[in-house]
Formats: C-alpha cells, structure tokens, sequence
C-alpha cells in the first residue's frame, strides 16, 4: 500500500515543540487539568487503571449522545481522537476502485487515507466571496456518480471557518442518497463557533452518515486523545471490529476525564467563544492596518486563512518565517490552496500579536 505524506502533519510535527512563536495550532489553548477538575484526587484516585471498555464506557457514550438528540449509545463507537474516528470509517467504507468526493480546502486526512486505499479523490472547491467562503452544491451533484463511495466535508470547515446551514446539509444528503453514497462530517470544531448558535449537524438527516468529533478543538482538550464516531448501529459495530486491529481501546483516565468535560461542555463552549474573538478581533485589526493581506473572517473553528499578494509561494514564505523569524504557520500550499497562510487564533494573545507583526516584517523583506 502506497501512503502518501500527510504533508500538513509533518510540517507542523517536525517543528512545533522547537519553535518560538508557534501560529499552526488549530484548537482552543488546551486547558490545564487543575481548570478541568478541583479535586484531581478525589476524583481521579479511586480510578482503577485496567483496560476501559474497548467502544467507550458507558458513562461517556451516555454524555456523548446528549450532543445529538435521540442517539442511542449503541450508534456512538469512542475512539483515540478524531483522525481514528476518520481513519476507520475510511478503512471500513473504502474499496480499490471507489471514487469519493471532497469539500476542499480541507484538512487532509480523509483524503489522503483514501488514495492510500485505492480511491480517487475527486475535490469540490468552496469558493470565497462577498459572504465568505461558500459550497457550490451544484458541483457536489456534477461531481458524484454511480462510483462514489463518500461524500467527506468538515462542518464547521478546517481551514476556512465557514459552516454548511441545515437546508444545504439536507441537499447534499439529497445528493449523496441519489447514488447511495455515504456522507462522511467531520465535525470536531461543532461548538467552537464565533457567534451564533451551535452548528448544524449533519446526524439523523440520512440513513447512510457517519459524523466525526471530538474533545481536540473547541474543548481545549488535545491531549486527552478523545474522539468519537455517530452513526447507524450496524456500522459502529462493524467500525468497532476495526477498531480491534488499530488502538483497540482509549486511556481509563482519558475516558473519565472526557466525560467530566462534557459535564462542562457549556463552560468549555463559553471559554472557546470568548478566546476566539478576542484573538479573531486581533487578527481583523491587523489585516486592516497592514498592506498586502485580506482575511474573510471565520465563523467557527481555530483557525483563519489570510490571503496575501504577491508571487512568493506559501511554503517559500512559511519556511522564512520559521528559519528567520521563529515563527511556525501553515502554508496554503498545505490544502492545494496557494495565496493564503492558515494561522491559529485559539491560543494566546501575546504570541498571536508577535507573530502577525513577525510576518509582517517577513512579507516586506
């Protein structure tokens, strides 16, 4: 099997525990485990350090099914994060020959697993406009054909921040029904929104939707390593025995945790929101005031793509800014997409403003 590098990852991997200002983080800044809990002992000591239940104890799926109304917890599989979650619904849907469909820009990982499995991956490009970044539903229906195995899109969108509303989830079900092809949400930044209510979930809109998420993003809660997959009883099962030849089952103390975050999920919401304007607000001020850059602002997630002029490539422009300057920022390049740097804006303010002014000063050189 040919596994093609996951380019995004190894970027970031190979220099964000170096570097001095790091901007590619896509959460909300990860929470200390005393701002999780007051009385670590109490409530962690009496816990047995066994193997946990190998699809999630209960307690979690039970928390986990309050995020999609009248979910039973047999339709909820627990899993290492939600790139797990993903690598197995992709493992156990995808055969050679199978052609699946791509909202893009998009974080990668779907994409690549499918190629690694034989598929073909055909893109459907969100388009950037005076309303933000938009999906041209009518090209996901040109595009899907009898072939087509998946339709895979992130709601809210990693790396632009746009969200698919509730009338444009129910016609790509539409779509993805007229050839009994599966949909397939990733939607790991669902409660990570600037504004607004929560996002729509593409769950109980269509018989044949997996959706993905996780504790990663709008938790602040990366290093606990839990995600999830929702999805018809018969396939989570099936999800499940796949599960059996990768990690096989998540942390004892992970699973305890998670399910003490999202007792919390309101105050975790409420911390992501208030981090995500502030800095959102930083970044729109510096767009405004510095020539050569524009911004469609997000309306969810961690990250925002700033657009900028000129010829130099995104990744020649990213490796200056590492190499010279000490800041880590994802390159366009990263999702197929030239003219645009993917920066974090979930984490702290004094290092968000340094490295915008940082490549500023790069940009000019």
């Amino acid at each position: 099997m040919q596994v093609p590098s996951f380019d995004l990852e190894r970027w970031q991997s190979l220099h964000e525990h170096q570097v001095e200002i790091n901007l590619s983080e896509s959460g909300v800044k990860p929470l200390r485990l005393e701002e999780l809990i007051d009385a670590i002992g109490d409530v962690l000591g009496p816990t047995e350090l066994g193997y946990a239940q190998t699809n999630g104890t209960a307690a979690l799926r039970d928390r986990i099914a309050t995020l999609y109304p009248g979910t039973g917890l047999a339709e909820i599989l627990v899993t290492n994060g939600s790139s797990e979650a993903n690598f197995i619904c992709a493992w156990h849907l995808i055969e050679p020959g199978d052609e699946i469909v791509v909202v893009q820009p998009n974080y990668m990982q779907v994409a690549g697993t499918a190629r690694s499995f034989g598929a073909t991956v055909h893109p459907v490009w969100l388009e950037e406009g005076p309303d933000g970044w938009q999906l041209d539903l009518d090209a996901v229906a040109e595009t899907v054909s009898p072939r087509t195995r998946l339709i895979a899109f992130s709601n809210p969108n990693n790396p632009t921040g746009s969200q698919i509303d509730a009338a444009n989830l129910d016609r790509l079900c539409d779509i993805a029904a007229t050839h009994s092809s599966w949909i397939l949400a990733d939607e790991v930044y669902r409660g990570a929104e600037l504004s607004g209510p929560l996002t729509e979930t593409a769950w109980g809109r269509y018989d044949r939707t997996l959706v993905v998420s996780g504790l990663s993003k709008a938790y602040g809660l990366p290093g606990l390593r839990v995600g999830w997959v929702v999805g018809p009883t018969d396939t989570v099962a099936e999800l499940w025995g796949c599960r059996d030849y990768t990690s096989i089952v998540s942390g004892t103390l992970s699973d305890r945790l998670a399910q003490l975050a999202l007792d919390q999920r309101e105050q975790l919401r409420a911390r992501a929101r208030r981090i995500l304007l502030d800095n959102q607000a930083r970044v729109a001020r510096w767009v405004e005031s510095t020539d050569g850059y524009h911004q469609t602002p997000p309306r969810a997630g961690g990250v925002t793509l700033i657009g900028y002029a000129g010829s130099v490539g995104s990744a020649e422009l990213a490796e200056t800014l590492l190499i010279e300057h000490g800041v880590l920022i994802v390159p366009g390049s990263q999702f197929d997409l030239e003219g645009y740097l993917r920066v974090g804006i979930g984490g702290t303010a004094a290092p968000l403003a340094e490295g915008l002014a940082r490549l500023a000063l790069a940009f000019s050189q």
